[in-house]
This record gives C-alpha cells, sequence and structure tokens, in this order.
C-alpha cells in the first residue's frame, strides 16, 4: 500500500489517481487544510495533520504501508516570505515527523514532491539538476532543505528517495473526475480563465519590461497528469532498488504571459481584459526546465507538450463547475 500525504490537494489526487489506475493500494493522509474531501479518491482516507504524531504512527500500525508520495506542504511563495515559521514547521519539521514514522515502521521509500524553486533565479536557461541552488524565499528554502534531510536519511538509515522539482503544473484531469481547486487561485492559467468566465474584472501582468521575446515572463507548463505519472515512474523506480536522485519535470519549452493569455482567448472564444503593472519582487525573467534525464531514466513521456491543449482541460474542468 502507498501512502500518500496531501493526496486531496491538486497535485496529489491526480497522482493517486494514476496509483489507482496502474493497480496500486493507496491510503490518502491530508488536514484538507488547502485539499478538498470531493478529492479523495481512494476509501483508505486519513483526515489528519502530519503535526499528529499519535495519528500518524497509528496510520504506519493500522495499514500495510510499503512506499511514501509526500505532496503534504505550504506552497504559496508571498505567504513564506510574511509567515517564514509556518513553513518551516509545516514543510520541514512535519517531514521529519513523516520520516521518523518511516523509519520506526520499517518504510523505506519515498518520493518527494519539491519544486524549482530550489534553484532561486537561474543563471542557465535551461535549468539542469546541477544548477547550483540559491531558493530566494522561504518556500523554496524548506524544499532544498527538506532534500538535502533526505541526503542525510539515505546516507544513515538507507532511505530510497526521488526528489521532483517540477515548474509550472497547469491543466487538469482529461476525463474530467478531478481538477484545479486553490482558494485563492494562485496559479496564471486558471486565474486568466476566471477572467474569461466573468469571474474576475481583468488579468493583472506583472512586468512588461523582462529581456524576454515580448517583456512578460516565461515559464514553463506541464501538465498535472504528466506530473502524476512521473510520480508513479519515480515511485517504481525507488521500489525496485534505485537509491536516491533529484529530477527536473517539465516539458522544456517556455511561454510568456502574454502567449497564455492569447492561448486562453483563442480555447474559450471570449475576451481577457488585462491590465499592466510592475514587476513583483523576486520574479525571474525566465524559469524553463531541463528534464531530459527524467525522460531518459524515468522512462518518463510528457503526453501534453503543447500550451493550447493543457489550457482546455483546464478550462473544461472550469466550465463543468461553473456549469457554463
Amino acid at each position: 500500500m502507498i501512502l500518500v500525504t496531501g493526496g486531496a490537494g491538486y497535485i496529489g489526487s491526480h497522482t493517486v489517481k494514476q496509483l489507482l489506475t496502474r493497480g496500486h493500494e493507496v491510503v490518502i493522509y491530508d488536514n484538507l487544510s488547502t485539499g478538498h474531501r470531493e478529492l479523495v479518491l481512494s476509501e483508505q482516507f486519513v483526515h489528519a495533520d502530519l503535526a499528529d504524531t499519535e495519528t500518524l504512527r497509528h496510520t504506519f500500525s493500522r495499514y500495510p504501508i510499503r512506499s511514501v508520495v509526500h505532496f503534504a506542504a505550504h506552497t504559496a511563495v508571498g505567504e513564506s516570505v510574511e509567515r517564514p515559521g509556518k513553513y518551516y514547521r509545516n514543510n520541514v519539521v512535519s517531514t521529519l515527523n513523516l520520516l521518523e514514522a518511516m523509519r520506526e515502521h520499517g518504510v523505506g521509500s519515498i518520493v518527494f514532491s519539491s519544486s524549482a524553486a530550489v534553484y532561486g533565479t537561474p543563471t542557465q536557461i535551461p535549468i539542469p539538476e546541477d544548477h547550483p541552488k540559491h531558493p530566494v524565499n522561504p518556500y523554496g528554502r524548506t524544499k532544498w532543505m527538506v532534500e538535502q534531510i533526505l541526503a542525510d536519511y539515505g546516507v544513515a538509515h538507507g532511505l530510497r528517495h526521488v526528489s521532483l522539482r517540477y515548474f509550472n503544473a497547469a491543466g487538469s484531469d482529461p476525463e474530467g473526475e478531478i481538477g484545479e481547486l486553490h482558494d485563492p487561485e494562485c496559479h496564471l492559467i486558471p486565474i486568466v480563465l476566471e477572467a474569461a468566465a466573468g469571474l474576475r474584472p481583468h488579468v493583472e501582468i506583472y512586468g512588461t519590461d523582462y529581456p524576454t521575446r515580448d517583456g512578460t515572463g516565461v515559464r514553463d507548463y506541464i501538465h498535472v497528469e504528466d506530473l502524476a505519472r512521473a510520480h508513479v515512474s519515480a515511485l517504481e523506480a525507488v521500489e525496485d532498488g534505485y537509491a536516491a536522485d533529484a529530477y527536473n519535470l517539465g516539458i522544456g519549452r517556455g511561454y510568456t504571459v502574454r502567449q497564455v493569455i492569447d492561448t486562453c482567448r483563442s480555447v474559450t472564444q471570449r475576451e481577457i481584459p488585462v491590465v499592466e503593472g510592475p514587476r513583483r519582487a523576486g520574479d525571474p525573467a525566465e524559469l524553463v526546465a531541463d528534464a531530459a534525464r527524467a525522460r531518459r531514466e524515468l522512462a518518463w513521456q510528457p503526453r501534453f507538450e503543447e500550451l493550447e491543449p493543457i489550457v482546455e482541460t483546464a478550462w473544461a474542468w472550469m466550465c463543468r463547475q461553473l456549469s457554463l
């Protein structure tokens, strides 16, 4: 059985679906602080926080857990700057609770949901895995700290681990069963689609003077189902004895903010008002992944390699939610 922490969240729920499709039994562990009960796809569900060490240990005693996929974390970059203690307690200390419970119950493999935020402001595009790690906010630092903790547990306790550093998750389940639910929404594509749906008066572009092809920031968008399938591939690798590594996950191609808005206009066939504003502090001009190693070593191939079909799945999900 696989324990999926944060399995009621956006990427976690899509990964649970892929695990179940591949025949794995899953128990979801989620406090529902940002996850959603309607995204819980497994009958085995523990509604609890990783800070609750008694319930955590009881979960390992109750279920025959052999591996862990660890998503549970706070993820809002801006909030991490304002409330760093909240992020270090939840993202780092709670992960230590999880690792100790794993060690006590003989569970020796984990796939960790990391982030491209570990790199900070890149000096090389596309970004390879060996790029220097200089995270520029507490969120990114917590992800990098956990990667280092996993390495230390690997040396001390033989923990097999893979960390997956992904770029901009986007889209929704192509079958429409689950999708993206954030409150407040902070991802660009659903924000733009909310403007298309009339839920927002406009989309604000933060910075139009970057050294990019149209002056707006460039990001690498990867479909959430492709992320989920990569987690399953990584899990099966560590269960087969793969010891440790970290992989970038992206499609290796960047789109500007203006390109995202134009693609959303094309998909929705709706007007999307735009307001231009100044840059936000700490936003790099360009973030694009070099994900060749994941394709090669995890036998992973993204299904969605163009922006338009990614947006189409996100719009289809939003239309179902809003009965448009």
